[in-house]
């Protein structure tokens, strides 16, 4: 991935990570001197599974997709990183000293600062708030990732999909591939569920388009109530 130096801080850095304010003006002075800043176009990749830690990625704009693949090719999404939040699975390395157990992809266009793994150490040992958010990161996406166990766990595909598909709104643009990877399932699958859902009337179905022209019944489907 393509990086210059970040020099002066970006002005939303601190509305986006205010963790950061406690620092001393010296000090984030210094921070912007250490940092890299990366402006990626969608679709790259910036870490994949096995590959050593290259620091704690601070997102200022666009999503950060974090996705684990089986051996037979098929990949669940894990968890969205938004700008203000970061990768827990890059905080994981970083601590444990391990590679990467998972890979992360631009799924729109992205601009980011890359804390080098020493400055995240030293961070996290003299910066309460900065340790602070951290660990609280830590907890809230453990907290999803509980819950996405769950629900692979004990919830059927066709209520998954109803209930994705409601998170998504009235008129949902993304493939029926892109639908299967959120849902770590195969594309036929999904499409086989979709035109079920078409002809009990819930959805319609378009190129690369689907419309919920019955959210009440998607919503039972969903809780399993019907």
């Amino acid at each position: 991935m393509p990086g210059t130096p970040a020099g002066s801080l970006p002005p939303s850095l601190l509305a986006l990570y205010p963790s950061l304010r406690s620092l001393a003006a010296e000090q984030l002075a210094a921070l912007g001197q250490q940092m890299t800043q990366r402006d990626l176009p969608a679709g790259t990749q910036l870490f994949s599974e096995r590959q050593d830690c290259m620091g704690f990625p601070l997102l200022l704009a666009g999503t950060i997709k974090v996705v684990k693949s089986t051996a037979g090719g098929r990949e669940m999404l894990l968890y969205r990183v938004e700008p203000g939040g970061s990768c827990i699975i890059s905080s994981s390395c970083l601590l444990g000293h391990t590679p990467y157990s998972a890979r992360g992809i631009a799924e729109t266009p992205l601009s980011l600062l890359l804390l080098p793994i020493a400055t995240f150490e030293k961070l996290l040992a003299e910066h309460a708030s900065f340790r602070s958010f951290v660990f609280h990161l830590f907890a809230e996406r453990i907290a999803e990732l509980m819950q996405l166990v769950e629900e692979v766990a004990f919830h059927r595909l066709d209520q998954r999909l109803a209930k994705l598909l409601l998170a998504k709104g009235d008129t949902i643009h993304a493939t029926h591939q892109a639908l299967a990877e959120e849902l770590g399932s195969v594309r036929e699958m999904i499409s086989r569920l979709l035109k079920g859902f078409a002809l009990q009337g819930l959805v319609r179905l378009g190129r690369e388009q689907i419309t919920v022209i019955d959210p009440s019944g998607l919503q039972q489907l969903a809780d399993g109530s019907r």
